[in-house]
């Protein structure tokens, strides 16, 4: 029986090693391609070769179920003022649809290991929620605090609905749990909230 070249698979695996330990440590903004490779011991065209590009790389690495940035413009489109609304709208249309499963696996990764952690933090804060923080034109620090107060509710929600399956959070219809949470998030987003004491 002839199996898979052990070559290829060994050097995919390296890289993604490579590149776990690289974004976890310094995020994908500050990580390069370069950089990865020589940590893999590979030339840089092979990451191109197995990946594509970096952004593929990373979701990759993560083992991401989808691309951020296929919901991030629906998300962006419309008003300011109901942004949380298609904010929490679409999460719960990626986390309801078979997609949600790959999503609770990321989820429990990050939480089990420390590396695992790091590249949730950057999934969830530097791919999904910078792009809409940058939309909001905001101060650093201001969108900072937002985003982070933004991510405590949509992971806490995660975690309720989808990980712990808690009743009746994790039967309730969508429009209910977009009824309940979205003026938070909108808050989060846009509304008066006070600065942290720093």
């Amino acid at each position: 029986m002839i199996g898979r070249r052990r070559g290829a698979s060994t050097t995919k695996d390296q890289i993604l090693e490579a590149a776990r330990h690289a974004f976890a440590e310094r995020g994908f903004d500050k990580t390069t391609v370069r950089e990865i490779a020589a940590m893999a011991g590979v030339d840089p065209a092979m990451i191109n070769h197995h990946f594509g590009n970096k952004e593929q790389l990373f979701l990759a690495a993560l083992d991401a179920p989808v691309d951020p940035r296929l919901y991030v413009e629906q998300v962006l489109t419309g008003s300011r003022e109901d942004i949380g609304e298609r904010l929490l709208q679409t999460m719960l249309t990626v986390w309801d649809s078979p997609v949600g499963t790959a999503g609770v696996t990321l989820m429990r990764t990050g939480l089990q290991h420390e590396w695992g952690a790091k590249l949730l933090r950057e999934f969830l804060l530097n791919r999904i929620l910078a792009p809409v923080m940058r939309e909001l034109h905001l101060p650093e620090p201001e969108a900072r605090w937002r985003s982070t107060l933004l991510a405590s509710q949509v992971a806490g929600l995660i975690i309720t609905r989808y990980v712990l399956k808690l009743e009746p959070l994790a039967s309730a219809p969508r429009q209910d749990l977009v009824a309940a949470i979205a003026p938070t998030l909108q808050r989060y987003l846009t509304g008066p909230i006070p600065p942290p004491a720093l």
